[in-house]
C-alpha cells in the first residue's frame, strides 16, 4: 500500500488521546439524530466492523455528519448518485490472507497463507447528491427508553456469564470467572450501568473457555494490561453501539489514556488489534443470544 494506514489510523487516535479525548466515544455527544447511535452502516445496511467502525465515527464526528451510512464512488454511481462537488472520501480497509504454495526443505509442499490489508474509499450519503430519497431520512428510534433496558438487560442475561453484584468496584476475576458489579442504583443512569457492565462482559470473554485472549500481561499498568483494557474499552463500545446506548467515559479514562497513549506509540498497529479483538468478542456475545441459536441450530 502505497499510504501507510496503520500510521495514519494510530497517529489519529493519539493525537485525540492527547487532547484527552476517546474516539470511540465522542459519537455519543456529537449530536447524532435523535441521539440515536449505531454503527456505521454500508450502502446495504449491513454494519462495519473492527477498526472501521473506530475510523468512519471519528470521520463522522470531524466533518459533522448525522448519517451512519457509507459508499463507495462505485455503488453511490450504480444508485444514480454522484459526489458533490469538493467533497473527499474517507478510507476504510478490507483484510484478508492469501495462500501461497512453497516448497519445504524435503521438497514437499506447503500452503501458507499471509495476511494483507487493503485501503479503499468511502463517502458519507451526506457527500452525496442524487440517491434515493430514503438514504436520506433520519431513522426514528426503534426502541423507546424504556424497552431499550429491559433489551440490554436480556442481552447481557443471555450471555450466561455469572454476574454478581455488591461493594462499589466493577471488575472481572479471572479466578473465579465472575463479573463484580455495583448495584444497579449506585449508577447515574442505566446507560452507565449498562455501558460499565459491556467493559466488563467484554473482560469475561478473554477467559481460556471462551476466547482465550492473552497479551502476555504480568503486571498491572504493564502493556499488555493497557491493551486488555483497551479490547474491552473498544469492545465496550461497539455493544453499546449495538445496543443504543449511551455510555459516557470512566472516572478511570484519564489513567488508562497514559498508558493507551504507550501502547499506540510503541506500536503502530495496536489499535488494529485491538479493534479486531474487541470485536471478535462482540460478535462472540451476540453469539451467545436466543436468536443467533435459532439461526444456528437452523443452519
Amino acid at each position: 500500500m502505497k499510504t501507510d494506514i496503520y500510521t495514519k489510523v494510530t497517529d489519529k487516535i493519539i493525537a485525540d488521546l492527547e487532547k484527552g479525548e476517546l474516539t470511540w466515544l465522542k459519537p455519543w455527544s456529537a449530536g447524532h439524530a435523535e441521539g440515536r447511535i449505531t454503527r456505521p452502516m454500508r450502502h446495504n445496511g449491513l454494519p462495519y466492523s473492527g477498526i472501521n467502525v473506530l475510523m468512519l465515527w471519528g470521520a463522522a464526528l470531524d466533518a459533522g455528519f448525522l448519517s451512519p451510512c457509507w459508499m463507495t464512488f462505485k455503488q453511490a454511481r450504480e444508485l444514480g448518485a454522484h459526489v458533490t462537488k469538493g467533497e473527499k472520501g474517507n478510507q476504510v480497509v478490507y483484510a484478508n490472507t492469501l495462500t501461497k504454495t512453497e516448497e519445504a526443505e524435503d521438497g514437499s509442499e506447503e500452503e501458507r497463507r499471509i495476511p494483507y490489508m487493503k485501503a479503499y474509499t468511502v463517502f458519507n450519503v451526506e457527500q452525496l447528491e442524487g440517491l434515493p430519497e430514503h438514504y436520506y431520512v433520519q431513522p426514528e428510534p426503534v426502541i423507546d427508553p424504556v424497552g431499550r433496558m429491559d433489551h440490554a438487560e436480556g442481552f447481557f442475561t443471555a450471555t450466561g456469564a455469572d454476574i454478581r453484584h455488591g461493594g462499589n468496584r466493577a471488575f472481572y476475576s479471572s479466578a473465579s470467572d465472575h463479573v463484580q458489579m455495583p448495584h444497579f442504583e449506585m449508577f447515574r443512569a442505566p446507560e452507565a450501568y449498562y455501558a460499565t457492565l459491556a467493559h466488563e462482559v467484554t473482560h469475561w470473554t478473554k477467559h481460556r473457555k471462551r476466547l482465550e485472549r492473552d497479551f502476555g500481561r504480568k503486571r498491572w499498568g504493564d502493556e499488555g494490561y493497557a491493551m486488555e483494557e483497551l479490547v474491552a474499552e473498544l469492545g465496550a463500545a461497539f455493544l453499546c453501539a449495538d445496543l443504543t446506548l449511551t455510555p459516557e467515559p470512566g472516572t478511570d479514562h484519564a489513567a488508562y489514556i497514559q498508558s493507551w497513549l504507550k501502547v499506540l506509540k510503541n506500536n503502530k498497529r495496536a489499535i488494529f488489534s485491538a479493534a479486531a479483538h474487541a470485536q471478535r468478542a462482540a460478535d462472540f456475545l451476540h453469539d451467545l443470544q436466543p436468536q443467533a441459536k435459532v439461526v444456528q441450530a437452523a443452519e
